[in-house]
């Protein structure tokens, strides 16, 4: 009986530790899905800060560990150093597969290497984790556009402005690709 009552009360202490740590990360996942909300009924100006603010969150894994990580690709990516860049967001990834920004980073840094088919791979692990990422949208266009699929890249870009209207890359994007396809500009 006493063996009972030992296990009984580590599945306890185990399931109250599970809900205690997975409290910070249901308050962060609501707090998104209001930003993303806002912004998509938001004009310009507020728009700017809301997806700001959804950057942020984005970039934060959880883990101050995975966050340098993401940082230093980042700040490799930045000063292009495109090799660095894609073993820190690696590192990153291998150790928080979870973290969608790291997959847009690196998705990033092999577009920039022209290695388009690594980079689509990313874009697909980074939209299955967070499908509203409004910048990994965006990328994907990107790509698409440059692979010679200027249809597909039109879709992708009005599917980043459904999330973020007022983005204003996505904009410009959109309306070249709509140019090049003949069409009205916006």
């Amino acid at each position: 009986m006493g063996a009972v009552i030992i296990n009984l009360n580590r599945i306890v202490a185990a399931g109250v530790a599970i809900v205690t740590f997975s409290l910070p990360v249901l308050a962060e996942e609501t707090r998104l899905d209001d930003l993303f909300a806002q912004l998509s009924q938001a004009e310009a100006p507020e728009a700017r800060k809301i997806a700001a603010e959804i950057e942020l969150a984005l970039s934060r894994s959880g883990s101050p560990a995975m966050d340098l990580l993401l940082r230093r690709g980042q700040d490799a990516l930045e000063a292009g150093d495109l090799g660095a860049a894609i073993e820190h967001l690696s590192a990153a990834i291998d150790h928080a597969p979870d973290f969608a920004e790291a997959w847009h980073l690196r998705s990033v840094a092999f577009f920039k290497q022209e290695r388009y088919g690594l980079a689509l791979h990313d874009i697909e692990q980074a939209l299955a984790l967070e499908p509203r990422h409004f910048n990994v949208i965006y990328g994907l266009g990107v790509l698409l556009d440059e692979l010679g699929q200027p249809d597909l890249a039109e879709d992708a870009f009005s599917r980043a402005l459904a999330i973020h209207p007022h983005h204003e890359d996505v904009t410009k994007a959109r309306e070249s690709v709509t140019r090049d396809l003949g069409g009205a500009e916006l």
